[in-house]
C-alpha cells in the first residue's frame, strides 16, 4: 500500500515530465528496476511482432503473432516471472514514488491477465466487432507502414504467410466451438459477409474496383520513391500473395465458420458458456476495475438512466417541446435538419463538421488543462469494408515514435441516419479532450516504464472518454441545445449498457429483450438497438466500465472542489488524472485524494 505522502509525490512525479524531475539518487536507485521493465517490456515485442508494428517499431514487421494456447501461456509465465522479480527487487530499494507505483500497476496487470487465461477460449476469434477477419486488414492498413524496399518486403511477408495465421485463429475457434464455446448462431452471418466483402474486387474478382487488401498494399508501394521497375516487381509479388495465400486462407475461414455456425447455440449471454458465470464475473471485475456485482451495477444503470430522462426533459421544456419524452425522441430521430443526406457531399460534410469539431475544442483546451498531446489527431471517415458493422466513432492511438497521427474515426456508413446533434459529444469524447489526450499524453510521458504508456485500464480509459462528454458543457460547448440533447443521449445509452449488458450475461435475459429495454428507454430503431446489442453480445462486461469510471471521477472531482474550496483548479485535477498514465479506478481515486 503507497502511503498518502507517497502517492502525492507520485503525483508531482509523473506530472512533473513537463517541468520536474526525480532527484538524480532516487533515479540511480530505482535504475535496476526500469532496467527489468524495460527488458521485459522488449521481450514483449520480439514475442509479438504485432504489437511492435503497432507502436511504430519494425522489428519483426515480417512475422505475425504465434496466436496458439501454448505460446500464450509462455507469454504469461514471463509476466509472472518478471513481476516475481520486480516484487523481489524492489524490497531492496528505496524507491521513488513513481517507481512505487510502477510497481504496483505492473502486478495489478499480472493479476489482471492470470484471472483472464483460464477463460482465454471464451473470447471469441472470430466476431463481427473486433474478429480476427477484420482486424488483419484493418492492422495491415493502419499499423504497417510501408517507406522503403524492406518494408514493402516485410508487408508482402505477411501476406505470403497469411495461411498459417489464420490456420492458428482457426485452430483457437475450432478448439472452443468443440468445448461448446461459440457466438450466437445469427452473429455468424456478419463474420461471413466480412469475409465475403473482403475477397471482392481485385485481384479477387472483377468488380471493376481494388479489393481492401489490394488497395492498400499497391498504394503504399506506389508512394514510395523506389524505381519503377522495383514498384512492378514488388507488386507482382503481392498480387501472387493474396490470389495464393490470403484468398486460400479467407476462404478457409468461410468453410469454418459455415460448419461452426450450423451448430452454434441460440442462447445470447455468457451465462450459457461452460463456466459463462465465472467468466462474466471475472470479466466485470477486469473492466470495472472494481469489486461491484452484476445485480450492483444492474441497480446502478437504472438509476442512472431514471436521472438522465429528467434531464432530458428540462431540454424539451426549453426548446418548447410539449409532448412527450417518446413523441420528442421520434422528433429528434426524424427531423430533416439534424441528418446530412446519404450522399457523397452529405459524407464528406459530415467528415468536415467532425474536423471543425475538433479544431474548436484544440483552441479551447488551454482553459482546463496543462498537460497537452504532442501527438497530432487527424479525423478519418471508417473504410468502406468495415464501416457496415463499426461503431459511429472510435479512436486509434498514435504510434509511440510520433511518425503515425491520432486518428478519430467517423463512420459515414449510412450517413443519413446518424443525428448531427451527436457529433459534438462524439468527437470530445473519441477525439479531444478525451481518448487522444488520454493516450497520446500517456505514451509521451517521461520518467515512466513503457508498460505504462501502452497498457489500459477500461474503465479509466473509457470513463475518461465520457467524462470529457460532460466537460465539453462545462467549457461553455453545447450552445445548441439540441446538441445537449445529443450529449444526453449518448450518456443515457452508457447508462442503459449497465442494465442490459447485466441483463444479457447475468440475468439471461435474450437479445429480444435487451433490445426492447433499449428501445422503450432511448431514442433510435430497431437497427442500431439490435447492432448495439450485438455489440454487447460479444464483448461481455466491456460495455460498464464507460458509466462506472465517468461517475467515479466525477464523484472524485466533486469530492475534491468540496474540499479544496477557491484552492480547487480543475487544471491540476485533470493533471492528476492524466499525469499517471493508465490506472485502475482504486489507485486513481488515491492519487486523487492524495493531492487533495
Amino acid at each position: 500500500m503507497i502511503s498518502r505522502r507517497t502517492l502525492l509525490a507520485t503525483g508531482t512525479a509523473t506530472i512533473g515530465v513537463a517541468g520536474l524531475s526525480i532527484p538524480a539518487q532516487a533515479q540511480e536507485a530505482s535504475a535496476p528496476l526500469n532496467a527489468l521493465f524495460e527488458s521485459y517490456f522488449d521481450q514483449t515485442l520480439v514475442r509479438n511482432p504485432e504489437r511492435a508494428t503497432g507502436l511504430g517499431d519494425k522489428r519483426g514487421q515480417d512475422r505475425w503473432n504465434d496466436d496458439s494456447d501454448a505460446y500464450a501461456a509462455q507469454n504469461l509465465a514471463l509476466q509472472v516471472k518478471t513481476n516475481q522479480e520486480v516484487a523481489a527487487l524492489a524490497a531492496t530499494l528505496k524507491l521513488n514514488p513513481t517507481d512505487a507505483l510502477s510497481v504496483r500497476l505492473f502486478d495489478k496487470l499480472t493479476q489482471n491477465a492470470k484471472a483472464n487465461a483460464p477463460y482465454r477460449g471464451h473470447a471469441y476469434v472470430f466476431d463481427q466487432h473486433n474478429g480476427a477477419q477484420s482486424g488483419i486488414p484493418t492492422f495491415l492498413a493502419n499499423n504497417h507502414t510501408v517507406t522503403n524496399l524492406e518494408d514493402a518486403q516485410a508487408y508482402i511477408a505477411r501476406l505470403e504467410a497469411m495461411p498459417e495465421k489464420v490456420g492458428g485463429l482457426l485452430a483457437r475457434s475450432a478448439d472452443s466451438a468443440a468445448k461448446g464455446i461459440t457466438p450466437p448462431r445469427h452473429l455468424y452471418d456478419f463474420v461471413l459477409s466480412n469475409c465475403t466483402n473482403l475477397l471482392s474486387g481485385a485481384p479477387f474478382t472483377e468488380t471493376g474496383k481494388d479489393s481492401v487488401f489490394w488497395s492498400d498494399i499497391k498504394g503504399k508501394i506506389d508512394k514510395t520513391t523506389l524505381d519503377a521497375a522495383t514498384k512492378d516487381r514488388l507488386k507482382a509479388q503481392a498480387r501472387a500473395a493474396l490470389v495464393n495465400k490470403v484468398k486460400p486462407a479467407y476462404e478457409a475461414i468461410i468453410a469454418e465458420m459455415t460448419k461452426q455456425q450450423a451448430t452454434a447455440r441460440t442462447t445470447d449471454g455468457v451465462w450459457a458458456l461452460p463456466d459463462g458465470e465465472a467468466y462474466y464475473a471475472e470479466r466485470l471485475a477486469t473492466q470495472t476495475t472494481t469489486r461491484l456485482t452484476a445485480n450492483e451495477i444492474h441497480q446502478l444503470g437504472l438509476d442512472a438512466v431514471a436521472r438522465i430522462h429528467g434531464e432530458m426533459e428540462t431540454i424539451m421544456r426549453k426548446v418548447g417541446f410539449t409532448g412527450t419524452r417518446d413523441a420528442f425522441f421520434d422528433f429528434m430521430e426524424t427531423d430533416p435538419r439534424f441528418f446530412v443526406a446519404d450522399t457523397v457531399e452529405g459524407k464528406a460534410t459530415y467528415v468536415a463538421k467532425a474536423t471543425a469539431l475538433i479544431d474548436t475544442m484544440r483552441d479551447r483546451l488551454p482553459t482546463a488543462f496543462n498537460l497537452m498531446p504532442k501527438a497530432p489527431l487527424e479525423v478519418r471517415a471508417v473504410e468502406p469494408f468495415r464501416e457496415a458493422s463499426a461503431g459511429l466513432a472510435f479512436y486509434s492511438r498514435p504510434s509511440a515514435d510520433g511518425k503515425r497521427p491520432g486518428y478519430y474515426y467517423v463512420n459515414t456508413f449510412n450517413v443519413k441516419a446518424i443525428p448531427t446533434y451527436q457529433m459534438e459529444a462524439l468527437a470530445y469524447h473519441e477525439g479531444l479532450p478525451g481518448h487522444h489526450m488520454q493516450i497520446a499524453i500517456a505514451q509521451e510521458l517521461q520518467g515512466i516504464p513503457r508498460f505504462r504508456k501502452f497498457s489500459g485500464f477500461t474503465a479509466y480509459s473509457e470513463g475518461w472518454g465520457l467524462y470529457t462528454e460532460r466537460l465539453g458543457k462545462d467549457m461553455g460547448f453545447y450552445q445548441d441545445p439540441y446538441s445537449d440533447f445529443g450529449r444526453q443521449v449518448l450518456e443515457l445509452r452508457r447508462a442503459i449498457r449497465l442494465v442490459v449488458d447485466t441483463g444479457l450475461h447475468a440475468k439471461r435475459w435474450p437479445k429480444e429483450q435487451a433490445i426492447a429495454y433499449i428501445l422503450a428507454n432511448q431514442p433510435g430503431d430497431l437497427e442500431s438497438a439490435t447492432r448495439d446489442i450485438n455489440r454487447y453480445i460479444v464483448m461481455p462486461g466491456q460495455a460498464t466500465a464507460y458509466m462506472i469510471g465517468q461517475m467515479e471521477i466525477l464523484r472524485l472531482r466533486a469530492d475534491a472542489q468540496r474540499r479544496l474550496g477557491s484552492r480547487y483548479d480543475i487544471k491540476k485535477f485533470h493533471d492528476i488524472v492524466l499525469g499517471s498514465g493508465f490506472v485502475p479506478l482504486d489507485i486513481l481515486k488515491e492519487l486523487v485524494e492524495a493531492w487533495v
